[in-house]
């Protein structure tokens, strides 16, 4: 008797765990249908952050420990998306210094920061190539196809020379089928990531018409898609409109990006927004970068729901006090917009996902302070606002796995 009794309890206690692991989102990949993500058969929603440092500190041992301390920092805040770097070319301490040849110690940097992630229940964009010439990007891309003899004329033919792409195919692959040294799993097997972005911010301002890139993402999506079909996929846009509605974008700014053909193509599972009146509006007034600011996510939430009928996620915001006229309300009210916006269309069962504040430390990251930086708990007032935005997404997440198991049963 005494053996069926012990026999039951552990049973009891392996469906706890499983249960507990289902909760935590690691059995099940994040995917899309309509405006909403789903997770487990309920609507997801994340509060989240940028580090974009966490393969730099956790391919160096002694320097793990942050990794480990901002992670559990997030996730006793409510936080459960991080967006980071899946790329370093060249350069000092790269991923790849050449095409097609790895810094192991770099990738275990990388494998590091996902079995961390995995422990703490956060989810990850992982992002495959810079815009900008910060840690190689398509700059370097374009040098090392002039070493092998190709005529470049511009950073801009990233775009559109077939050596350059055949370089950025084989790190997508590269990266996708990874086996992590920590865990054991493909990159592209782990429900740990959430999503895959093409590149950070792209731009291609030597053809402000936006064929060039929408020819290059109409090209880049299903070649990824072919190798992982597990994971979502976004571009990594800024936000920025074509020609034909740059009265919405800040100051008219042309980019040769346009956010409603771009995150058209099929292969695309969300739109993303970057939001920095600050950057985008220099010069102009507080009162007038936060009036920008709730025009532009109410615009982009309108068009997500309307036009794209897909999610998005505004996966960059921030204020940085190292810009003029800079004041700690301006910026918590910077991010009060923000998330009250994604709070509204999230509770109406509207497009919008979560937010990606700009950007996370742990402590002792001096070096990597930029303006924009939060320490959880350094400023009571901004911490209580990321942690109550938290708290909302939970709530509503709770709420929607009610109501799902209610509608289940009738």
């Amino acid at each position: 008797m005494k053996n069926w009794v012990l026999l039951l309890l552990l049973l009891l206690v392996f469906l706890l765990k499983v249960e507990e692991k289902v909760v935590k989102g690691e059995n099940e990949f994040i995917t899309t249908k309509g405006v909403k993500m789903w997770l487990n058969g309920n609507p997801f929603y994340g509060n989240g952050f940028n580090a974009y440092w966490l393969m730099y500190e956790g391919s160096d041992p002694s320097e793990r420990h942050k990794v480990s301390s901002v992670f559990q920092e997030a996730s006793n805040h409510g936080l459960t998306i991080a967006r980071t770097w899946a790329f370093s070319d060249g350069g000092y301490r790269p991923l790849q210094y050449f095409p097609g040849f790895y810094n192991e110690q770099m990738f275990q940097g990388l494998d590091f920061v996902v079995s961390e992630a995995k422990k703490y229940g956060i989810k990850l964009v992982l992002s495959l190539v810079n815009n900008y010439e910060d840690f190689g990007g398509k700059k370097q891309y374009v040098e090392w196809a002039k070493s092998k003899g190709e005529s470049i004329s511009s950073e801009d033919d990233f775009f559109t020379n077939s050596v350059v792409k055949g370089f950025y195919k084989n790190h997508i692959k590269t990266v996708l089928t990874r086996v992590n040294s920590f865990t054991g799993v493909a990159y592209k097997d782990d429900p740990t990531i959430m999503a895959w972005e093409l590149m950070n911010e792209p731009r291609c301002p030597s053809d402000l018409s936006g064929k060039i890139l929408q020819d290059w993402i109409t090209e880049m999506a299903p070649y990824l898609k072919s190798i992982d079909a597990n994971h979502l996929l976004e571009i990594g846009l800024e936000g920025f409109y074509g020609d034909d509605r740059k009265q919405y974008n800040p100051n008219n700014i042309q980019a040769g990006t346009n956010f409603i053909t771009n995150n058209q193509v099929p292969s695309i599972d969300f739109a993303t927004v970057h939001c920095y009146p600050d950057q985008w509006l220099s010069g102009s007034t507080g009162e007038a970068q936060l009036l920008f600011l709730s025009q532009w996510v109410q615009q982009h939430i309108l068009d997500s729901l309307n036009i794209l009928k897909k999610p998005v996620v505004f996966a960059e915001f921030g204020k940085s006090y190292k810009v003029a006229g800079y004041t700690s309300s301006d910026r918590n009210q910077l991010y009060n917009i923000t998330y009250s916006s994604i709070y509204t269309s999230a509770s109406e069962g509207g497009p919008a996902t979560g937010g990606l504040f700009w950007q996370l430390l742990a402590n002792g990251m001096d070096n990597f302070r930029d303006g924009y930086e939060i320490v959880l708990g350094e400023e009571p007032n901004i911490t209580g606002i990321i942690f109550g935005e938290s708290h909302k997404l939970s709530r509503l997440k709770k709420y929607s796995q009610v109501r799902n198991t209610e509608e289940a049963r009738s």
